[in-house]
């Protein structure tokens, strides 16, 4: 039997399994996520707000059941029943944490963060900027004066659920639309709203445009660049960020009485910078300038003049040397107030497309798209608390990159995935021991990230 004598020779070693009393602790890297919010007074503020009218419970506080729901986002967890995974041993995981009192049931969450639901909204984004300042962490420029804020939709699927809000999106599903914003090359959660997914992307932006705006510029001190798409292409928008003194590049629509072969007819007149970079394609590229009336914080209405950068392509051949029978035509328009020449503009807008990676991490990575919650504003305060659990993990993979005992890439990395951050810093297991006072947390030396591990848990907690 051919079979036999080849399972004979190549026999597989049994592996012997047994049980034992050891603490082996697979998240260890919790640990570094109550480090960065050990130093916070936003737990603290918690613990003595009231919900409903009465003062938080004493037997757990507020600030231990947001403690603990960070400390699942922080895993890629939403799901309430998943904090039962911790009752394995309560000790390690409310001193990894910072958590006072206890780790509440999963019943005993649900409930409170019902409770809590979107009040504390402020304090977050407030605790967001403290964190930042703490460690002295400052967003990255993408040039030596500008520092890049990205708003943006994304819809998340909540298909198949009865959930608050839930509606039917642009993307052909029924969920949410939340906008989001970010900022640094790094991508960091700067400001984040759920909206219901049937929500127009433009309705309630600019009071959200200038939210972000105010905490933009308490995370830095550097000029603001911010990118919008087409959907946020309104004068009013443009109005806020004129007023702030933001530079920026959005997206335009083409207005009624615009159309695409009025534009190729004005760039063929006037557009000095013609190209041909195949057969049958050719591609204009210049700038135009417009009007644009707005009217400012105080009520004034205002009128500036506005350039517009234009990239108009004429196909008449495809790409496979097929003539067509009519040309193709592409046109499209941005709003700017920089000095940049147009191809840089252009460029420039193109890398606000960074975001939808942004997005795929948090609701891939992080899990945080079928939100847990029936009730709108729990939901609200699940992706607020994300923002926090967000910006540990980034900041996590940074501190990382600076370890000079990292495992290597092969090629240059300026980002760790927060995928990569989870797998290899997050869910790194430890050994847990107690001598006396002391609780010691050894890793093995099977993993070669325990090095690293260090090294950031040492930059985190001695600043």
């Amino acid at each position: 039997n051919i079979t036999t004598n080849f399972m004979g020779e190549n026999e597989m070693k049994k592996l012997i399994i047994e049980l034992s009393d050891e603490r082996l602790i697979t998240p260890s890297g919790l640990s570094l996520v109550g480090q960065l919010l050990g130093k916070s007074r936003f737990i603290k503020k918690c613990n003595t707000m009231k919900v409903d009218g009465k003062r938080s419970q004493s037997q757990i506080k507020n600030g231990d059941i947001l403690l603990s729901y960070i400390g699942l986002l922080c895993q890629g967890k939403t799901a309430y029943e998943d904090i039962r995974e911790m009752s394995a041993d309560l000790d390690y995981y409310e001193l990894a944490l910072g958590i006072t009192r206890s780790i509440p049931s999963a019943e005993t969450l649900r409930q409170r963060m019902d409770d809590i639901g979107s009040s504390l909204r402020k304090n977050i984004l407030d605790a967001n900027v403290e964190m930042f300042h703490t460690y002295n962490i400052e967003p990255t420029p993408i040039s030596e004066k500008f520092v890049p804020v990205d708003l943006d939709v994304t819809p998340m699927d909540n298909s198949k659920t009865h959930k608050e809000g839930v509606s039917y999106t642009y993307k052909g599903f029924f969920g949410y639309a939340p906008m989001m914003a970010y900022i640094g090359a790094e991508g960091f959660l700067v400001n984040t709203e759920l909206r219901e997914g049937s929500q127009h992307c433009q309705c309630n932006t600019p009071a959200f445009l200038s939210e972000t705006l105010n905490y933009s510029h308490q995370l830095t001190e550097k000029q603001l660049l911010v990118r919008m798409d087409s959907g946020n292409d309104a004068a009013e928008n443009l109005g806020i960020l004129i007023e702030d003194g933001s530079w920026f590049i959005v997206k335009r629509n083409l207005r009624r009485g615009e159309s695409k072969q009025e534009w190729l007819d004005k760039a063929k007149e006037c557009c000095k910078d013609i190209r041909h970079p195949r057969d049958g394609k050719t591609v204009y590229v210049g700038s135009s300038w417009k009007d644009v009336n707005y009217t400012d914080f105080e009520g004034n209405s205002k009128t500036i003049t506005m350039r517009i950068v234009y990239e108009v392509i004429e196909r008449t051949m495809d790409k496979n040397g097929q003539f067509l029978i009519l040309p193709d035509i592409e046109c499209n328009t941005f709003w700017t107030n920089l000095d940049w020449n147009d191809d840089d503009i252009i460029k420039g807008y193109h890398a606000h497309g960074e975001c939808e990676q942004y997005h795929s991490e948090i609701k891939t990575d992080m899990d945080v798209e079928r939100l847990p919650s029936g009730k709108f504003e729990t939901n609200e305060l699940v992706l607020e608390l994300t923002i926090l659990a967000y910006n540990i993990l980034r900041m996590i993979g940074q501190a990382s990159l600076k370890s000079r005992r990292a495992p290597r890439s092969k090629h240059p990395v300026k980002r760790r995935r927060i995928r990569t951050v989870i797998s290899n810093l997050i869910q790194i297991a430890g050994h847990v021991t107690t001598h006396g006072r002391r609780v010691i947390l050894a890793l093995g030396r099977s993993n070669i990230w325990r090095e690293a591990f260090i090294d950031v848990y040492k930059r985190f907690a001695l600043t």
